[in-house]
């Protein structure tokens, strides 16, 4: 029996490895050579940030012509309260042009990400 039951164990073993090593663990997002971007209004901005993160809030009406800005082949960290803000930034910025965006969801879940910590 053990040898029908042995490649099953190898097949499972196998599996459940890529799935664990394919996680996003906190911290495993290097910050260290990217823009780190908070897209909320400047008074959420103020109440608690990442440290090292840039205010721009992409509600307001001169969201597009401050990342117009920015080098396009930039590398650029986005968060905000839930992540939705984030993920409308990324889509504007990804039709603008830039190519390496990614929304790291909430303020919260970007410091573990990140590993970096919420300052005022």
């Amino acid at each position: 029996m053990w040898n029908r039951v042995r490649p099953i164990v190898a097949v499972v073993l196998i599996v459940l490895t890529l799935s664990v090593a394919g996680c996003s663990q906190p911290g495993s997002v290097d910050a260290s050579n990217a823009t780190i971007i908070d897209v909320r209004t400047p008074a959420e901005y103020a109440q608690g940030h990442l440290q090292g993160a840039v205010d721009i809030d992409v509600q307001a009406a001169d969201f597009s012509s401050k990342i117009a800005g920015l080098p396009h082949d930039g590398t650029y960290l986005l968060y905000c309260r839930s992540g939705s803000r984030a993920s409308q930034a990324k889509t504007i910025m990804d039709q603008a042009g830039f190519t390496s965006v990614t929304n790291l969801g909430s303020l919260q879940a970007a410091s573990s990400t990140t590993g970096l910590p919420i300052v005022t």
